[in-house]
């Protein structure tokens, strides 16, 4: 374990105050906690050295500052990670002193303990021992190999994980997804629901080890208990290691399923009239026969992964266990959901969405996921309609909350806005150029007055008195300026319909 790699682990928080590429790739050794004013005699080179600076005073000497940090120079400590709790900031005087002995320096902010920091470390580096040829093990030979046999039978997740605390008095545990999912709990633990298990995971309480997978930060699992861990670190990450390896092999297991899924979802995307391959690709995803179908489609705010937009859509409705569904990615970077449900449970697919969809967005607050709903349908010949719908009101969604995690259903475009949001984007260029060609073609100098001056006497219900108190104009520049957008587009202001036009256009700019 590196120096940087404590600074990518979001459950402790920590910031980098100072420290350059080389320091920040020294590898860690082990961790020591001082606060005394020359700890020297107590460092082992390699370690990282925690500290409250409760030895440090805002009129004290600065000689003790640089002296404490030049003792961790001389033992060879990797870094100072330095407690803001005691001053509420880390002190400029060590920023300089942990500068010129080139000590890196790492801010440690008041709600992450000591404690968890160290858990880090050590977990990481019997992670990495225990990937080497090794006849050593924590747990119980016993316990061990019942593990293994459970886990080669493919074992549910909650028989692996009461057995893997049974030995240890089944202290209250909760394996969880990053959204606040339960998967399993020991026999002692509370239900928790997921708005509180997030929060939770998000509060740096207890002890939480996020599980080794091939995974999203929004399908993420973590051990995680209530309370500060008794469970020997070795133990637990033997444990870790094992539902790790649980989850990679239902992982593989899926493989055939999300073929199927992104068959349908390919159908679906593709010609219409489809109907005979639309049900026989229903039929491989399980989801044949059903009441009534409704599509979701949602991006995550990185188009360049769809792979992030699947996983967060497949965890929201993980959420909703009554609800049968497929999900995969369209090479457009969106993901797309189909979930089979009774007729009339069309509106609790969008409020069971609408009420998880924030609990993914706190995975990862600037992914900006976006989601459109469709109305239901009955038929699968009905299903690329359906999809067309839930791509208009995920447009919709997009274009009213861009920095926002937003569901959208149909009945939610309810202004011209959103409405123009799910046309084809070069649709919406032709339909601009064409009705606002010519005054985009003004001279340079004009153009943007033009505009502007448009925009502002459209939003002011073509009020010449208020546009002018807007732009702080004499009303007779204001009726100069819409003549020449008359005569430039061809358009009459005093008529309805060209004022539509007009606006439209302007929205889709």
């Amino acid at each position: 374990m590196q120096v940087d790699h404590l600074l990518r682990l979001d459950r402790l928080d920590l910031s980098l105050v100072w420290g350059d590429e080389t320091l920040l790739g020294q590898d860690i050794g082990g961790v020591t906690a001082t606060d005394l004013e020359d700890p020297a005699r107590f460092l082992q080179p390699g370690e990282v050295v925690l500290s409250g600076l409760v030895w440090w005073g805002r009129d004290g000497d600065p000689a003790k500052t640089d002296r404490f940090v030049s003792a961790l120079r001389e033992a060879g400590a990797v870094a100072l990670l330095a407690g803001e709790q005691t001053h509420g900031e880390v002190p400029a005087e060590l920023t300089e002193a942990c500068r010129r002995h080139r000590v890196a320096l790492l801010a440690v902010p008041a709600h992450t303990s000591f404690r968890a920091i160290t858990e880090a470390v050590y977990l990481r580096q019997w992670g990495e021992l225990s990937r080497r040829p090794t006849d050593h093990y924590a747990l119980p030979e016993n316990v061990r190999v019942d593990l293994d046999r459970a886990l080669e039978r493919d074992a549910p997740t909650a028989e692996l994980f009461d057995l893997s605390f049974a030995h240890l008095g089944a202290p209250a545990c909760h394996l969880l997804t990053g959204s606040g999912r339960t998967i399993a709990r020991t026999a002692t633990a509370p239900a928790l629901p997921a708005q509180r298990a997030a929060e939770a995971l998000r509060g740096r309480q207890g002890t939480t080890v996020r599980i080794e997978a091939d995974d999203t930060v929004f399908d993420s699992w973590y051990l995680h208990f209530p309370e500060d861990s008794q469970v020997p670190p070795r133990i637990l990450h033997e444990i870790g290691e094992l539902i790790g390896r649980h989850r990679r092999r239902q992982d593989r297991r899926t493989g055939p399923r999300r073929q199927a899924h992104e068959e349908l979802v390919s159908r679906m995307g593709a010609a219409y009239g489809e109907a005979n391959g639309l049900e026989e690709a229903l039929r491989s995803c399980g989801l044949a026969g059903a009441a009534a179908y409704t599509v979701v489609a949602a991006v995550s705010g990185n188009e360049d992964d769809r792979g992030d937009a699947v996983a967060a859509l497949a965890e929201a409705l993980r959420h909703r266990r009554s609800v049968t569904h497929a999900v995969a990615g369209l090479v457009e970077g969106e993901a797309v959901a189909v979930l089979a449900h009774e007729a009339d449970a069309g509106g609790e697919v969008s409020a069971g969405l609408r009420e998880t969809w924030p609990l993914l967005h706190a995975c990862r607050p600037g992914a900006a996921l976006h989601a459109g709903v469709s109305d239901p349908v009955h038929k699968a010949a009905d299903l690329p309609n359906a999809l067309a719908q839930a791509r208009y009101a995920l447009a919709g969604a997009r274009s009213t909350a861009p920095e926002a995690a937003r569901v959208a259903r149909l009945a939610d475009l309810t202004d011209l806005g959103t409405l123009l949001a799910g046309i084809p984007a070069d649709v919406r260029e032709v339909y601009r150029d064409t009705v606002l060609g010519p005054l985009l073609r003004a001279g340079r100098g004009s153009n943007a007055t033009l505009l502007e001056t448009l925009e502002v006497f459209l939003a002011h219900n073509c009020s010449w008195a208020r546009t002018a108190e807007a732009l702080h104009l004499h009303v007779n520049t204001v009726h100069y300026r819409i003549d020449r957008v008359e005569a430039l587009t061809g358009r009459d202001l005093s008529r309805l319909d060209h004022k539509l036009d007009l606006r439209a256009a302007l929205l889709c700019r």
